[in-house]
């Protein structure tokens, strides 16, 4: 015998884990500080990486004015401006970074209590279906005994 209210609620809870899975799971297997740092660890070296790959353009792209001028002191300055545009540049990223991944955390545990409760909504479902079984059976025994 099909229960129509379980089946919608088994349709509702997969469809929840087809459209909010993949960012609710993920999330669920780490603690808050190791979810974010995670991510700040990851944007760091993509950070390093991309500013990397842009000061190595840069330089190539002003590599004659770079040799023809060869003065110390402004390559030195070059160089410091360089660095603190990439501190500066870093901590805005990691900023962003803790943000964003800091309210992802927090959207995908309450879509997690969300979802736990509805598990828990489908428990106490299975569990009344089963009672009432269990009593239906018992009444059946009672009446065929007298």
């Amino acid at each position: 015998m099909l229960n129509e209210d379980k089946i919608k609620l088994m349709t509702g809870i997969a469809i929840f884990e087809k459209k909010e899975g993949k960012s609710i799971f993920p999330a669920n297997h780490y603690f808050k500080g190791d979810y974010i740092s995670s991510h700040m660890f990851r944007s760091f070296f993509s950070y390093t990486l991309c500013y990397v790959l842009g000061v190595l353009i840069w330089g190539l792209y002003h590599m004659e004015e770079l040799l023809n001028t060869m003065n110390l002191d402004e390559v030195l300055a070059i160089a410091r401006e360089g660095a603190l545009l990439y501190g500066v540049g870093l901590l805005f990223y990691l900023t962003i970074t803790f943000l964003v991944y800091q309210k992802r955390y927090e959207i995908a545990k309450r879509g997690m209590k969300v979802y736990m409760a509805k598990l828990k909504r489908l428990e106490k479902r299975y569990e009344f279906q089963s009672r009432t079984k269990e009593l239906t059976k018992e009444g059946g025994r009672r009446d065929g005994a007298s």
